[in-house]
């Protein structure tokens, strides 16, 4: 949170391309969201984020989960890398990790992240081809507070993307992630607001608990989602 009239301070850790993580960037550049990434850390060097925090200026870190021998050895180090900065808020973009129990409690209440698709449905991976496969209508993102539970925390808020004839899981996941680097930033704007927080296990949003499902852009006024 704010204090002393500084920026909330942001760490983000990735495992891939960054395109979420570009949208955080992108966000703090135009205003939009005010905050102050701190640092980038990656279990992979060859993540494609790393260059794109490093082209913003952002100082970035890898942690090889292979160089550990143990998940919570590699949590440990992790989660002490992450306290060097002491965030407000830790954002999962596209890490492919699944953390400890200990992590989580460590972080618990300020550790958000996304998962493709509109929880509770489909937890996990291959969420676009599940949904085709079950002959769902619609698609979409869920931000989440992290829990013990896998993408099984809090949602805070959802994006639907309707399913089209023919689509296959490729061309629905392009559409779900444009809509993922709209509501993310969006999210983490209401935690740098004060407006959101983790609440006895649930998402309060302006101080009134979220549905279980959290909020979706349609149920939003246009102001509130101009990001």
């Amino acid at each position: 949170m704010v204090t002393d009239g500084k920026l909330p301070r942001l760490v983000v850790l990735i495992s891939g391309s960054g395109s979420n993580l570009q949208a955080f960037i992108d966000a703090i550049a135009d205003g939009s969201l005010r905050a102050d990434l701190q640092a980038v850390i990656s279990n992979r060097a060859d993540a494609g984020g790393l260059l794109r925090a490093q082209c913003a200026g952002i100082t970035t870190h890898v942690l090889d989960h292979r160089d550990f021998a143990s998940r919570e050895a590699f949590d440990a180090a992790l989660a002490q890398q992450v306290d060097e900065y002491q965030p407000d808020l830790v954002i999962l973009a596209g890490f492919m990790r699944i953390l400890t129990s200990t992590f989580v409690a460590r972080f618990q209440g300020r550790l958000l992240n996304i998962h493709p698709s509109l929880l509770p449905k489909y937890p996990g991976l291959h969420t676009h081809q599940r949904a085709i496969d079950a002959g769902d209508r619609f698609a979409g993102a869920t931000v989440h507070f992290v829990t013990d539970e896998l993408d099984g925390g809090p949602p805070v808020l959802q994006a639907r993307v309707p399913v089209h004839p023919g689509d296959d899981a490729a061309s629905l996941a392009a559409r779900v992630l444009e809509q993922e680097h709209r509501i993310y930033p969006l999210a983490a704007r209401w935690f740098c607001e004060k407006r959101l927080r983790l609440d006895s296990g649930k998402a309060v949003l302006d101080d009134r608990p979220l549905p279980a499902t959290g909020c979706t852009l349609d149920t939003l006024p246009s102001h509130a989602t101009d990001i």
